[in-house]
């Protein structure tokens, strides 16, 4: 909370000018100053600084709240501690839908519907509350140059067809989504740091990463020494930073991953770069030596990540057309599985065929294997991927 812009302080507009000159605009800025320096720069006197200090630190401090308090301001306003997702049956094991005051993660292979997923989410988030909205604007941070207006205004229509009716109704849902592209880990985490405001003057209701992965992988090779450490450093400051506005705001923040693909001997590659054929060679084990390998494709950035993020659904292949989601990790829900289909109006959940009802033996949602081929393929190639024993997981596994 110490990244809280000192305006939200309640210090005076011409101070906050004034040290804004000084480079100073955050709580965590003028705290790390001391009485001496914020003496010269404030232009006021010892007994007024010490002042400002206790008022500075009170507004960035953590609120204590008790148990009852939290539930009680979520069952006052339950529509304001969700999104929902419009997949009912999802929404029903996530006790809503997306959470708000939290960091949601998308991992999937390439084409299992990532970025249709945000761009339906966006949709939603615009709505009024009366339809399951959260009924403001939306940032979405695009690293991939992957969004597209046209298929946001197909979704819109074909899944809200009585409601966007008109062309003005359209046309106010997509002034209220700020799009930006970011294609640099220090652009995005530039623009990470400077949403504060925005989402205050835009009335923002949702953020959207898509994909952290994305900018991480093209700047970090992890091989490299030193690089595993700044990535390291970029993921926390990143993750830390999100999770202050989710919380600080009350709104849901989603990101999306991509996979690697972990062997036991040590040997990583990111599966979402390589060829089908490759990819499901790795998924086979082969080696050089003719050995089988054991391995398993998972959700990219590392354990260290996977702790970062609150919720985790896994979006993977089946029999094409229809794809399954996986609630790999949640607070609040078990691990469940969905089949779906992608169509005009997005993600659509087949109907008595989820698999609400299965047993999950794992115990590491950082070590959740991800089925990246479909099954008519060659299914018996996939089951070798996987570890011979429920709940086994590889020896060693990448940090990408």
């Amino acid at each position: 909370m110490a990244a809280k812009k000192l305006r939200r302080a309640r210090l005076s507009q011409e101070l906050c000018e004034r040290l804004s000159r000084h480079q100073i605009t955050t709580c965590q800025d003028f705290l790390c100053l001391s009485l001496l320096e914020l003496m010269k720069v404030t232009g006021q006197s010892y007994y007024d600084v010490q002042k400002l200090l206790c008022q500075v630190s009170r507004a960035c401090a953590p609120k204590m709240q008790t148990a009852y308090e939290m539930k009680l301001r979520k069952s006052v306003s339950p529509s304001s501690a969700f999104l929902s997702t419009t997949l009912h049956s999802l929404d029903k094991v996530l006790h809503g839908g997306v959470p708000c005051g939290s960091l949601t993660e998308i991992t999937s292979p390439p084409g299992c519907g990532k970025t249709q997923f945000c761009i339906m989410m966006s949709v939603l988030a615009t709505l009024p509350v009366s339809m399951g909205g959260l009924d403001g604007a939306v940032i979405y941070i695009d690293t991939e140059s992957a969004f597209s207006a046209e298929r946001l205004i197909e979704i819109a229509g074909n899944r809200f067809p009585t409601y966007f009716d008109s062309e003005e109704k359209l046309f106010c849902m997509t002034c209220s989504i700020h799009l930006y592209r970011e294609l640099t880990c220090g652009s995005v985490l530039k623009r990470i740091m400077s949403l504060e405001e925005e989402i205050i003057s835009k009335k923002v209701k949702l953020i959207i990463i898509d994909s952290v992965a994305s900018v991480v992988r093209k700047e970090f090779d992890t091989k490299l020494q030193g690089n595993l450490a700044e990535r390291s450093n970029f993921l926390a400051r990143g993750a830390s930073m999100l999770k202050y506005l989710a919380e600080e705001f009350s709104i849901p923040v989603i990101l999306t991953n991509q996979i690697t693909t972990s062997l036991s001997n040590g040997f990583a590659i990111q599966a979402d770069l390589v060829s089908p054929a490759d990819d499901l060679s790795l998924s086979e084990g082969a080696s050089g030596s003719g050995k089988r390998e054991s391995g398993c494709v998972t959700a990219a950035l590392g354990n260290t990540w996977s702790h970062s993020v609150n919720t985790r659904l896994i979006l993977q292949y089946h029999d094409l057309p229809i794809r399954q989601l996986l609630v790999a990790k949640s607070p609040v829900a078990p691990f469940s599985a969905f089949f779906y289909t992608i169509e005009k109006s997005g993600l659509v959940l087949q109907d008595g065929k989820d698999q609400t009802n299965l047993t999950w033996e794992g115990t590491n949602p950082a070590l959740q294997t991800i089925r990246v081929r479909n099954t008519a393929l060659k299914d018996t190639s996939l089951d070798a991927a996987l570890p011979s024993t429920i709940g086994e997981t590889p020896n060693n596994t990448s940090n990408q």
